[in-house]
């Protein structure tokens, strides 16, 4: 059984990494989830508190992929359908233009979104940078969160 639990555990926190680049997989949760199957394998111990505080980087870091490219828009004069565009475009992006498309993706919906807003081509240009740069930013968190977890089943694995 401590076999499988190993297994799925690197499994997630594979995924989890993934995830921190594809919008369908929530990364920091699905590699926090690797951590909770080694915890549960009679070969290691992951310290409590250790854990507790993996969950609540994991909440933090979720709820901030959300704000940041929200806040990132609005910082640089966005509005509501520029971040629409921000976030369909990395859907359309993603799926058929891998993988540029996940980085161009945004900045080019959120640009559309600020178009069809009725703001200028300037303003369009600046609230998708904004946008693209809070994308940016949450990813860089979450990978931060997902390879500290992975460092962390490594050590306690071996």
């Amino acid at each position: 059984m401590d076999i499988l639990l190993i297994v799925l555990g690197i499994v997630f926190v594979l995924v989890g990494i993934a995830g921190c680049f594809l919008p369908i997989l929530p990364g920091p949760p699905v590699s926090f989830l690797g951590l909770l199957f080694l915890h549960f394998t009679a070969r290691t111990d992951i310290p409590e508190d250790t854990l507790w505080t993996l969950a609540l980087v994991t909440v933090v870091v979720t709820v901030l992929d959300y704000v940041v490219p929200i806040y990132g828009t609005k910082r640089f004069g966005g509005t509501k359908k520029g971040v629409w565009g921000s976030t369909i475009g990395l859907i359309i992006g993603m799926f058929f233009f891998p993988p540029f498309g996940i980085i161009l993706g945004p900045l080019i919906g959120a640009f559309v979104g600020e178009m069809s807003a009725g703001q200028d081509t300037n303003k369009a240009m600046r609230s998708a940078l904004g946008s693209f740069l809070g994308f940016l930013a949450g990813t860089l968190l979450k990978l931060i969160a997902c390879f500290v977890m992975a460092y962390y089943f490594i050590i306690y694995l071996f």
